[in-house]
């Protein structure tokens, strides 16, 4: 039995171990026990007190680029993550979810009406949330579903998470995100319990949303965008979307056929919700960003150090590029 063993004992093989450190195949040779054992023996020392390990604080974010973000693009907050040195996109969005939940949180006071949006990020970012249960939060999805195939990256899976772990109630947009026709989608949005969201959007005061492209979009990946209308998004000079919204350089949504027959948030609700809080990881979607920024879609942004590189590099370039091409006052002689 381990609790036969001494405390003296469980010194010597966490003094090989973690001091003289030896591998535990040397320290079963040395405290004469199996080497399968020398793990568990560890383990008792630390239950006991004997072992007491202690981790110099680690800092997930970058201050630095936070301070150059709100300073260059306006923003009310910006969390800069550490990928920690990971590479691959998921190991970047495991990253930005999990160290940039707590600053999330922070931002979430209780009694909230959170509007909700969906992705791959805001999924691992919801699923760090801590489990308070106290806030009473209101959240409400931003965004219909994409298809009939729910995902667990879809915002009404991800808003019952969020409900549950931070506290509160959710309220599901029971429509497709996309119609047909637009005389379809103004007889779902006159339904009283699709106006009843609509109603706790317009009351919302904070918002948490992805930002996508044409070419890296939910609808294009689950085949819901069709070739004629990314054509006629690209004409109408698209170059992001927020909640189903594409948006121009400048942040105005994009008048096509697709604005007509979408559900979700719309762009003059998100520029009156006070707290919008950008989730994004990787540097594709930094054109995205930059409009959803001019336009007042976004005021808060979390993101990874390598996005947020390229971002303020190409913010300030357009900067540079604005000024380049303003022409020279004429002075008189």
């Amino acid at each position: 039995m381990l609790n036969d063993y001494s405390d003296d004992r469980l010194r010597l093989v966490a003094r090989l171990y973690y001091l003289d450190g030896l591998g535990q195949s040397e320290v079963a040779r040395f405290a004469k026990v199996s080497q399968a054992k020398v793990s568990r023996l560890l383990a008792l020392a630390r239950e006991r007190g004997i072992v007491r390990i202690t981790v110099a604080d680690y800092e997930p974010r970058r201050r630095e680029l936070e301070d150059q973000l709100r300073a260059r693009l306006g923003l009310k907050e910006a969390m800069v993550i550490k990928a920690g040195g990971g590479t691959e996109a998921a190991d970047v969005r495991r990253a930005v979810g999990h160290f940039g939940a707590d600053a999330v949180d922070a931002l979430i006071q209780p009694r909230d009406i959170v509007a909700l949006a969906g992705g791959r990020t805001i999924h691992d970012l919801v699923h760090h949330l801590p489990q308070s249960r106290t806030k009473s939060l209101t959240v409400v999805q931003a965004m219909g579903s994409v298809d009939s195939n729910v995902s667990v990256f879809d915002a009404q899976e991800i808003g019952r998470v969020m409900a549950q772990r931070l506290g509160g109630i959710f309220l599901a947009l029971n429509a497709p995100a996309f119609i047909a026709e637009k005389r379809t989608r103004d007889a779902l949005l006159a339904l009283e319990q699709v106006r009843s969201v609509d109603e706790n959007l317009e009351r919302a005061n904070v918002a948490l949303v992805g930002l996508g492209t044409l070419q890296n979009s939910v609808f294009v990946e689950r085949g819901v965008l069709k070739e004629p209308m990314i054509a006629e998004l690209e004409r109408a000079g698209a170059v992001g979307e927020v909640c189903g919204r594409f948006i121009d350089a400048d942040g105005r949504e994009c008048e096509t056929a697709w604005s007509d027959r979408v559900m979700s948030v719309r762009v003059e609700q998100l520029r009156r919700i006070p707290r919008v809080i950008g989730v994004v990881s990787g540097s594709d979607r930094t054109a995205a960003i930059l409009a959803a920024i001019r336009g007042g879609l976004i005021k808060s942004l979390v993101i990874d150090e390598g996005g947020a590189g390229v971002l303020l590099a190409t913010a300030s370039n357009s900067a540079t590029a604005s000024v380049a091409a303003k022409p020279k006052r004429k002075t008189k002689k």
